[in-house]
């Protein structure tokens, strides 16, 4: 789309900005090359870098001098280019409607065809063996139908096919009109975004790719789960159970899924790398009975491989903090690196090697603390860490935060921020997906993979240490955590074909799983019956991951 005005606005912006931003842009790179380039001497590089940045302060007068009249001509540059591309958007979504509105018919008109055609030709074989009633001519007229049938399938294939194609090409040229004037914006305001824009054209671009079998596809479970919880909602206060919607019940909820979330952060990671870990409820345990020692107000009541019983109350209450988180983390990640590194090196699948961790480290908690629990933890520390803080009262009921949130809050920033902003996270996403390119393209697959191993079991001890606060930590503590864990990441999209998946979608699936429990114990509904209606989750969440999978094959 051509104009005389837009074109003059476009020069007059260029023109002022050669010698201003775009020259600082531009010897910014060169100085970021500069840095980068090995075959210049240290007094090279310094000299190129201070002769740019001389260029620069020059240019950023020049920036200066220049705003005004570039914010001046941007505005009238962007309100031209919006009076111009309006009509031109609509004449383009109006043609293109009316191309998707004839493709239809034609398809419509293809399809009738098609049966037409087939039943025509289903009528004809038969007709042709009418009065031939030997074994041989009846096999052949059966023969002859079924490949007029898969004739039939395969043209009614092709027809869909053909439409579809033309269809998304329509589509795709009402999406292109959009996205070329948000562009020529962008381009005008020297690539800034605009709020607005970036908005509609997001919208757009939905709308414009939107298909309900995928959608469905990859919502469908979301859907049930979500019409699920609404009923829930609804049955609550018909069966006499309250207001399940209520600020202390969804808190509760968060309170439940904050140690759980360590969990899934944990084992995320093993399922990206197409793996997995049935450790995680002995690590669980390991580190709460670790962390129920050390804090145990008094003397302990348990010995540990004879020896003991101790008491920690002489030293101060940080230190004795910082030795039950440290040695917490610290025996998780020996327990986790140890599988890992057969995982790593031997090639051994994850459930082998985290099966076998698992019974050892039962083996070694049953026998040395003889299956006793640890007792409770100082009233004073789990207050301070795992106690609430009073917010206030609404509706006549007190309103209390709970602390565990907190940290739960941090592990998913850390974890985030592992996956996507770091080499390492890319790394995985590229091991998970494809382990062999992975290793040609010059990643350390071993080490990749005893990171994560090493990773989740910070995660693991990070939260066995939280779960002493919650109860008394014995060797059975955390029994089938490992499988909580496991189906939230699998119901959060995280595939067990590996390379795909989100944090966010761990993070989902822990809230759905513990809203879940906490739902169905609400309405009275029997502990056993409960692992049913988890079962068909994850069976469900599975059987969708598995179909998505081959239809990318």
């Amino acid at each position: 789309m051509e104009d005389k005005e837009l074109n003059e606005y476009s020069e007059r912006l260029n023109e002022l900005r050669k010698d201003g931003v775009n020259l600082i842009s531009a010897l910014k790179q060169e100085n970021a090359a500069t840095k980068r380039n090995r075959l210049l001497s240290v007094e090279e590089r310094e000299k190129l870098i201070s002769a740019n940045n001389a260029k620069i302060e020059t240019a950023k007068g020049v920036a200066a001098q220049n705003k005004a009249e570039i914010a001046e001509l941007v505005k009238k540059a962007v309100s031209r280019n919006n009076e111009l591309s309006k009509p031109e958007i609509e004449r383009v979504n109006t043609e293109q409607n009316e191309v998707i509105a004839r493709l239809k018919t034609e398809y419509a008109a293809n399809i009738a065809k098609i049966e037409e055609n087939t039943l025509a030709r289903k009528k004809e074989i038969v007709a042709s063996y009418a009065g031939k009633t030997s074994q041989k001519d009846n096999e052949d007229c059966k023969e002859d139908l079924r490949v007029a049938e898969y004739e039939h399938k395969s043209a009614l294939f092709d027809a869909k096919n053909k439409f579809t194609s033309a269809v998304d090409a329509a589509k795709a040229v009402k999406n292109q009109a959009y996205v070329d004037f948000v562009q020529k914006n962008r381009a005008l305001r020297n690539g800034q975004t605009n709020f607005k824009e970036d908005c509609t054209l997001a919208v757009q671009n939905y709308i414009n790719k939107f298909k309900m079998s995928k959608f469905l596809l990859d919502n469908g479970l979301y859907l049930a789960i979500i019409v699920f919880f609404i009923v829930c909602i609804i049955l609550a206060p018909i069966s006499g159970n309250g207001n399940l919607l209520t600020l202390p019940n969804i808190f509760t909820i968060l309170e439940q899924s904050s140690v759980r979330m360590f969990y899934a952060l944990g084992v995320a990671g093993l399922i990206l790398l197409a793996g997995t870990d049935l450790s995680v409820g002995r690590m669980v345990a390991l580190g709460a009975v670790i962390t129920g020692l050390i804090l145990h107000p008094g003397q302990n009541i348990v010995t540990f491989f004879g020896m003991g019983p101790w008491d920690f109350t002489a030293l101060p209450t940080f230190v004795r903090l910082i030795m039950a988180l440290g040695l917490s983390i610290i025996l998780c990640v020996v327990f986790s690196a140890f599988a890992g590194v057969f995982s790593a090196k031997l090639k051994i699948h994850p459930f082998i090697s985290t099966l076998a961790t698992q019974l050892i480290i039962y083996g070694l908690l049953f026998f040395g603390t003889s299956g006793t629990p640890v007792g409770s933890i100082d009233g004073g520390i789990k207050d301070m860490l795992g106690g609430r803080w009073i917010l206030g009262t609404l509706g006549g009921e007190l309103i209390t935060f709970p602390k565990l949130i907190i940290p739960a809050v941090i592990a998913i920033v850390a974890a985030w921020f592992i996956w996507n902003k770091t080499t390492f996270g890319k790394n995985m996403y590229a091991v998970g997906g494809n382990a062999e390119a992975a290793s040609v393209s010059g990643i350390s697959v071993f080490w990749v993979t005893m990171g994560v191993f090493i990773m989740a079991g910070v995660f693991y001890g990070c939260g066995a240490f939280l779960e002493a606060f919650k109860a008394n930590a014995s060797a059975g503590t955390g029994q089938g955590y490992e499988l909580d864990a496991i189906a939230a990441c699998v119901v959060g999209g995280i595939s067990f074909n590996g390379g795909i998946g989100k944090i966010g979608g761990a993070v989902i699936g822990v809230i759905i799983f513990t809203s879940l429990t906490y739902c169905l114990t609400f309405l009275g509904i029997d502990t056993n019956l409960q692992f049913v209606f988890k079962g068909l989750i994850i069976i469900a969440a599975v059987a969708l991951d598995s179909v998505k999978y081959l239809k990318r094959k």
